[in-house]
């Protein structure tokens, strides 16, 4: 018999079921909230959040065709060719003739699509605010930063490059 105060019984703690720091769930929850929020705000673009990038690449002119365009947002170029049909058919685009390459259309924003792109990238912003509202201006400012700067080296492109700088203005 022993005398003193009981024991109290050990709880094994493991932290397998602790998702404090996972990033890849971290970043899951934050990717599923960024699709909610953003798809809501660009109902009124065919295709939403990808026609939303799509126009968004064209506007830039940085992708002359729609195989490059395809090839640059990674998107099937057999998708890519009903994608561009409905941004058409929606007056946001149009096909060109390539005067360098004439068996080639070029991709281009129309008024009416350079109009839009810049009333969405207004209501995406503002969805982001709101997603990012856990963070202050400093906190919001550098996790974009960072956010950017990761998406750069994951895709293996200098920082200074136009795709890196396209995002950085979308951020702006």
């Amino acid at each position: 018999m022993s005398t003193g105060t009981p024991a109290t019984p050990k709880t094994q703690t493991t932290d397998a079921g602790d998702l404090t720091g996972d990033f890849g769930f971290s970043l899951l929850v934050l990717a599923r909230a960024y699709r909610r929020a953003v798809a809501s705000v660009l109902d009124d673009i065919p295709q939403g959040p990808r026609g939303y990038q799509v126009l968004s690449a064209v506007v830039r002119g940085d992708q002359p065709s729609q195989l490059a365009l395809a090839t640059y947002l990674g998107i099937d170029r057999t998708v890519m060719t009903y994608l561009i049909d409905d941004l058409v058919t929606a007056g946001l685009v149009e096909r060109q003739l390539n005067p360098g390459d004439r068996r080639q259309r070029r991709i281009v924003a129309t008024t009416q699509g350079v109009e839009t792109l810049q009333t969405l990238r207004k209501r995406v912003r503002q969805a982001e605010d709101r997603l990012l509202g856990a963070l202050d201006d400093n906190e919001c400012q550098a996790f974009r930063s960072h956010l950017t700067r990761l998406a750069c080296d994951v895709r293996d492109v200098d920082l200074a490059a136009e795709a890196c700088d396209a995002a950085t203005d979308l951020c702006e």
